[in-house]
């Protein structure tokens, strides 16, 4: 990674700094000049670091003083134009100076492998969280100073705030707080996303618990300061209630601002134009976020069998557990959440783990030779509606309706996992893959279809069902 040695600092970079923030007005963020004049001064300072770290052939990262100027544009400012610049400017600065990357090493001739991944951790390089940090560390006391510290109270403050108004948004004036808190939302995970990987990737090579302990997002999840079984329902309803399209929305304001030649109806305009795309954007970042908890919780419980936690890591329940009580209880957004959620590993998971707290538990489960519990597979949950007894006492508990729709979802996100060849041990999700044949699968969807047909003859077969019943049909017939 190019220009990595910029984070750490130097004459140079004061120089840099000195020269950039004395483009912002002497007083700082408290300046009385008037609005447009320091929205300008801004700008300008935003082009400046973008010219002297990205776009020079020798360009070294901002200083830490510098990060957090750019980072209290996009937290404090009310311009469309800032915000837009600051967000863009600290993702393309994180792309070029990351902090947390695999370096690709040889290993010895002995070894099985020729190249291996070493984690790397740029240590004095600027972050936006501050979690587990000493509150008289120099860094913290600088980031107050500037109002641009992120710790886990004011990330979760900024989760229920999102929420909040992406419910409300229907019947109120749109606000360009709104936008400016999505793109927050979108960069701080992005931060996770780039800390976490690159460590998850390094676990599963070397087995090392620490590199995953000391990631930002388990600090983030093993904060008291919040309710951690909240927090996921927060970002479930986000995922769930920001709609992708918000065209009709958007040629009504258009039309109006059409309409007047004031200048904040222009404002407007942009503003509004803006949001469809930074609302779906954020629907994506947060299913990312969910995603990276799901893996996180994963390497959790292999770290836990391998007996590498200690009390000190807590206790914290599976992020899926928390789903299926939320999808369960509150089914009015299921649809949503089979819609949006479309990572067909964890999406398979979700759904085989829905049914079977409806399957009766004689079929629920098997065991291995060891002992050990093992969880049905998706053609297992299909076997179950072979059964009339069984389907009874399913539709009993879980409408018809719902059965359909999940059964459909849970076959397209095995067929895409089916086209995906999945290393060997890379998942337990495999299993479900390869426990039966592809052609026994879809035999299995269109028997589960049919006896659910036949415990209500006048229910209708729902659109979505209707496509999977045709890819399966389809398929049967290319290998009769």
């Amino acid at each position: 990674m190019e220009n990595r040695k910029g984070l750490a600092g130097g004459a140079a970079n004061r120089g840099l700094e000195e020269n950039t923030m004395a483009i912002l007005d002497t007083s700082g963020f408290n300046s009385s000049k008037i609005s447009h004049h320091l929205n300008d001064d801004r700008l300008a300072f935003l082009e400046a670091v973008r010219c002297a770290s990205l776009l020079s052939i020798n360009g070294t990262a901002p200083t830490s003083i510098m990060f957090e100027a750019v980072f209290q544009i996009l937290k404090d400012e009310d311009s469309l134009d800032l915000i837009m610049e600051s967000y863009q400017l600290l993702v393309d600065l994180n792309k070029r100076f990351p902090r947390v990357y695999l370096s690709k090493t040889e290993k010895s001739e002995s070894s099985s492998s020729n190249v291996m991944s070493e984690l790397v951790v740029v240590q004095e390089a600027w972050s936006p969280f501050s979690f587990g940090l000493d509150s008289y560390n120099e860094k913290v006391v600088a980031n107050k100073q500037l109002g641009g510290s992120i710790d886990s109270l004011s990330f979760d403050a900024l989760i229920q705030e999102v929420v909040k108004v992406s419910k409300e948004r229907k019947s109120e004036a749109v606000e360009i707080k709104f936008l400016r808190n999505m793109l927050l939302l979108q960069y701080l995970i992005i931060i996770l996303e780039d800390d976490f990987l690159p460590r998850n990737s390094a676990y599963q090579e070397n087995m090392n618990w620490t590199l995953l302990r000391e990631s930002l997002l388990n600090m983030l999840l093993g904060s008291r300061k919040i309710i951690y079984k909240s927090f996921i329902q927060d970002c479930l309803c986000i995922m769930c209630d920001l709609t992708f399209d918000q065209t009709e929305l958007s040629s009504e304001m258009s039309h109006n601002s059409r309409q007047s030649g004031d200048l904040s109806e222009g404002i407007d305009t942009a503003l509004v134009l803006a949001l469809p795309e930074v609302e779906k954007s954020t629907c994506s970042v947060l299913k990312k976020l969910v995603l990276m908890i799901m893996e996180l919780d994963l390497s959790r419980s292999m770290a836990d069998l391998q007996g590498s936690t200690t009390r000190a890591d807590g206790v914290r329940t599976p992020a899926v557990d928390i789903m299926l009580e939320e999808l369960i209880y509150n089914s009015d957004i299921l649809s949503s959440f089979l819609q949006v959620f479309d990572e067909p590993k964890w999406k398979l998971k979700v759904i085989v783990e829905y049914f079977q707290k409806y399957i009766p538990k004689s079929s629920v489960r098997t065991r291995r030779s060891n002992g050990q519990v093992k969880d049905q597979t998706f053609d297992e949950v299909l076997k179950c509606f072979s059964n009339s007894n069984s389907t009874k006492s399913i539709v009993k508990k879980l409408s018809i309706e719902v059965a359909q729709l999940l059964l459909a979802h849970a076959f397209q996100a095995y067929l895409s996992l089916s086209l995906q060849h999945l290393p060997e041990g890379g998942s337990e999700l495999k299993e479900d893959v390869k426990g039966s044949s592809l052609a026994e699968v879809c035999n299995n969807l269109i028997s589960a279809f049919t006896s659910l047909r036949r415990e209500d003859k006048e229910t209708e077969i729902l659109p979505f069902g209707k496509e999977a019943l045709f890819t399966a049909a389809t398929i049967l017939s290319t290998k009769s």
